[in-house]
């Protein structure tokens, strides 16, 4: 039984998308990354949003919205 993990912003992104595929498109409508078109991916969810420009509280709410995914 594959237990459900809790996002926090320290996850990586590899293992976001591994535990939660559909997190794929939430990210790309947000534009964080562009995981379709291979861009490489690498780092926390929290840097990767900071290099695009998310406030801490953009953050939070893409951890709550993932979480409830």
């Amino acid at each position: 039984m594959k237990m459900n993990k809790v996002i926090d912003k320290n996850i990586t992104i590899e293992e976001l998308l591994e535990i939660k595929p559909e997190s794929v498109k939430y990210m790309m409508e947000k534009g964080i990354k562009c995981l379709a078109c291979g861009e490489p991916i690498w780092g926390t969810l929290d840097s990767a949003s900071m290099s695009k420009g998310f406030s801490d509280a953009d953050i939070e709410g893409f951890v709550r919205d993932l979480n409830k995914l």
